[in-house]
């Protein structure tokens, strides 16, 4: 992996050390879990999508995929002991999806087991209290997110909010594959994240999108686009890359080719903690 170009090499990197150091002996596989809350799973997804390392190899040589609704292949009763068994291990719990107790948490069913239902809720809340780390995997579980939008009729609030405690948030919607690999990898090397105010791992989010965006000098000498399309600076259509810390100008998506300012589409500030409410409209003129 250290050979692969790109902008997105230093994560691999930490990705390629974390396993070498499970191969040496020196650091273990760690069990995790998946938990899908109230969202639309674009994060599962979207972490499908990941490669260099792809996800076949990030699960068979750096964690154990122990569970997940949407990739797993036992369901119902079974599905719900599995996790139960989990809890007593050594494991990194991730969550996608904002979180909500309103009706008793039956907006999110986690499980019916032995007749009664479970509420995601209660799941989350039974193996956050065990877990070595905790990830809010996207902007729905970092921040509310659309999850949580006005007038957010189910009560969705974040994972932190919910839990009422620090959690490593990596927001994004979806987030990228390799912010979440290259956070776990790092928690099987460090024991720990260096994280913001806002919970988010700084390797990933120090910087905002307009920082390192390709069109900065067009911003910097004040060349401004009138229209979607124009190639200058699109701050003045709607561009929020300005209010919004993240890697996709350097990380890039899609097999690290594109992102949507390349793209000739407005940042939407998707990873930002003011997503969706205070970063529209999307466009403008």
């Amino acid at each position: 992996m250290d050979e692969l170009g790109g902008n997105s090499l230093h994560e691999r990197r930490l990705i390629k050390r974390a396993i070498d150091e499970i191969y040496k002996g020196d650091a273990k596989k760690i069990n995790f879990i998946w938990i899908e809350a109230n969202g639309c799973t674009g994060n599962i997804i979207s972490f499908l999508n990941a490669d260099q390392p792809d996800v076949p190899y990030f699960l068979k040589e750096m964690v154990n995929l122990r569970f997940s609704p949407s990739l797993m292949q036992v369901e119902g009763e079974v599905a719900f002991e599995e996790f139960l068994e989990v809890l007593d291990t050594n494991f990194i719990l991730g969550v996608e999806g904002a979180l909500t107790n309103k009706e008793e948490g039956f907006y999110n069913i986690f499980a019916t087991y032995k007749g009664r239902r479970v509420p995601t809720a209660e799941a989350i809340n039974l193996a956050a209290k065990k877990a070595k780390a905790i990830i809010a995997i996207g902007t729905c579980a970092s921040f509310g997110g659309i999850s949580a939008a006005r007038p957010n009729p189910t009560g969705c609030t974040s994972l932190g909010e919910f839990l009422g405690r620090e959690v490593i948030n990596i927001p994004g919607c979806p987030a990228n594959p390799l912010w979440v690999m290259g956070t776990i990898a790092s928690i099987i090397l460090n024991k720990k994240v260096e994280i913001d105010e806002k919970g988010r791992p700084i390797m990933f989010f120090k910087e905002t999108n307009h920082t390192n965006c390709p069109r900065r000098s067009y911003f910097d000498n004040k060349l401004f686009a009138q229209k979607l399309g124009d190639k200058e600076c699109m701050i003045k259509v709607g561009c929020r890359g300005p209010i919004t810390k993240a890697y996709c100008p350097l990380g890039l998506w899609n097999s690290r080719i594109n992102w949507p300012v390349e793209a000739n589409t407005p940042c939407i500030g998707c990873a930002s903690e003011f997503f969706p409410d205070g970063t529209e409209p999307f466009v403008k003129y």
